[in-house]
């Protein structure tokens, strides 16, 4: 079973910097796509950035030159360094595996972690 466990949310002030880490556990043989997506109360959830197993990245207009994804294929573990953050990046941050393949023949899965919050004050 493939699991993803986040750490590095908490209250920071804005203008502050948060370091997110999503490790992923099991019997991985490959992932493809990992990512980083926040919700809050009353919104949908959106897509905060998304970096492929060869490095391309995307992200969202909001968190464009203030956040940076990153990953360590190695580890199964993805990363987001948050920077200058505001009021409005409150929410609580999930991490998802995408294209996600085992030794124990599974294919394809998605999978999502359980999310941290973040809580930046003004």
């Amino acid at each position: 079973q493939v699991q993803l466990v986040e750490s590095g949310g908490g209250l920071v002030q804005a203008g502050g910097s948060l370091r997110l880490s999503c490790a992923a556990s099991g019997s991985i043989f490959r992932i493809n796509d990992m990512g980083w997506y926040r919700q809050d109360p009353g919104k949908e959830r959106e897509l905060v950035a998304v970096i492929t197993r060869d490095g391309w990245t995307k992200y969202a207009d909001s968190v464009m030159g203030r956040f940076t994804i990153s990953r360590d294929n190695s580890k199964n573990t993805v990363y987001l360094q948050m920077n200058e953050l505001k009021p409005e990046d409150t929410a609580v941050y999930s991490c998802n595996a995408n294209g996600v393949y085992t030794y124990s023949g599974e294919r394809d899965l998605g999978v999502w972690g359980q999310g941290t919050l973040v809580t930046v004050s003004s």
